[in-house]
């Protein structure tokens, strides 16, 4: 749970998103994603007040959020680089990239540095697969990436 804001705060934010967007059809994605950009994150704690409100089970709620990679189970660092493994990016050194990113970060896919500046996520594409490989930072998307455009990366979300 975010810190900053107390445990009554939180569930009243959660529940005006929640009766926001609930009267969507198919809410629960459209709900996950606001959930996360209020909070960085989809705590646990949120979950059993999505499936009340949907009329749904925990289970049901757990499984959607595990399912998409998009969602984070803990806060993401000031900054988020996300790498494309998909096979395009694969067959243009993708795999090159990864190992110099976590070894340039000191650390491995969903994981964040701990001086808490970068989160690094794996996806599978960004849609670049025409300039693979494909990274984005905060967003931003960078297509024929290589290990001096990695490192310049770095540096920029390390200062």
């Amino acid at each position: 749970m975010n810190m900053r804001i107390s445990a009554g705060e939180f569930t009243e934010r959660s529940l005006q998103i929640i009766r926001d967007l609930k009267h969507l059809e198919g809410p629960m994605l459209p709900i996950l994603h606001a959930i996360q950009a209020e909070f960085g994150y989809v705590p646990d704690e949120v979950k059993p007040i999505i499936a009340g409100e949907l009329n749904l089970s925990r289970a049901e709620v757990h499984g959607v959020v595990t399912f998409y990679h998009e969602f984070r189970d803990h806060p993401a660092g000031r900054h988020v680089l996300k790498l494309c493994r998909a096979e395009a990016c694969q067959s243009m050194g993708s795999d090159r990239i990864a190992d110099r990113a976590r070894q340039l970060l000191g650390i491995d896919f969903h994981q964040t540095t701990l001086d808490g500046a970068v989160t690094l996520e794996a996806v599978y594409c960004l849609g670049l697969c025409a300039c693979a490989p494909a990274a984005m930072l905060d967003g931003e998307v960078y297509g024929r990436v290589d290990e001096h455009c990695l490192s310049e990366i770095v540096a920029e979300v390390r200062r």
